[in-house]
This record gives C-alpha cells, structure tokens and sequence, in this order.
C-alpha cells in the first residue's frame, strides 16, 4: 500500500511529464488550428446561409410571378367570359376547360407557398440551432483555456516548490 507523499510523489512526476508534453507553442497551435477550424466552419455555413437565401428568394419570386400570371389570365378568362355569356358563344366548352385548368394552377400553387413556407422555418430552425451549439463550443473553449491556465500556473507553483526544496537540501 502507498502513502499518501509516495502517491503525491508519483503525481508530481506524472504532472511533470505531462507539463513537458505539453508546451505553450502547442496550446497556441491548437488554439490557431481551433480558430481556422471556427472560420471555416462559419465562412462554409454563411456560403450554405446565402445559398439557401438566394435558391428561397428565387422560388418566392417564380412563385410571386405565376401568382401574377394566373391571375391576369384569371381576369382576362373573366372578360371572356363575360362577352361570351352575352353572345352565347358555342365556345363555351373551350372556357369552362380554360378555367378548369386555371383552377388546378391555382391548387398547384397552394402548396407551393406552404412547401416555401415550411423550408423556411426550417431554415430559422436551423440557424437557431447551429447558433445554439456555437455557443457552447465558445463556452467550452472558454472553460477549456480557463483549465490549462490553471493546471499551468499548478504545476509552475509546483516546480518552484520543488526547486526551493532542491536548493534548500543543497544549502
């Protein structure tokens, strides 16, 4: 069974080497590889974020187009219509299939205004989160520069003791 200096002992010395192990050049070379790391990460997710802006702002704008479309040619068949009643045109039947078709147009869009709907909120959704987990990547790199600093200045605090002792057995 060990005592407990014999168990500080072997602690000192396995904290040693790993102090030895571990330099500052290597804490800032982790920390500038973590940091591109971060820059790549965002700059890749700003190029999705526009491509997803821009893919959404052209479906809205075809959709806002054949919005348009469909109801001049909604109110164009209205007029047609209209003459037609009043001349009692056998072309009647050519109206009513226009209009048909008109109406499944119009039931066709529906959806794609609820589908451009949901894939933005799925993009909030998403920006939300990724947000959310950047954060705590900051607070954990935080946390994580707070402890090396500590275990350095330990083991610094530790190293002085031990020289002093050194010296002192020396005297």
């Amino acid at each position: 069974m060990q005592t407990p200096k014999h168990q500080q002992a072997q602690l000192q010395t396995t904290s040693s080497n790993i102090s030895s192990s571990f330099s500052s050049v290597d804490i800032q070379s982790i920390e500038v590889k973590d940091e591109e790391m971060s820059r790549s990460a965002l700059n890749t997710f700003r190029l999705k974020e526009e491509e997803i802006e821009k893919k959404k702002m052209e479906v809205s704008q075809k959709v806002q187009a054949q919005l348009g479309r469909v109801e001049e040619e909604t109110k164009r068949l209205a007029e047609i219509r209209e003459e037609l009643e009043s001349l009692t045109d056998p072309t009647m039947k050519e109206v009513a299939t226009v209009r048909k078709k008109i109406d499944i147009v119009n039931k066709e869009l529906k959806p794609l205004g609820q589908t451009c709907q949901k894939k933005e909120k799925e993009y909030k959704d998403a920006l939300e989160a990724f947000n959310e987990k950047n954060k705590v990547k900051a607070q954990l790199i935080g946390r994580l520069m707070e402890l090396v600093s500590e275990s350095e200045k330990l083991r610094m605090k530790k190293l002085e003791e031990l020289s002093k002792h050194i010296d002192s057995m020396h005297l």
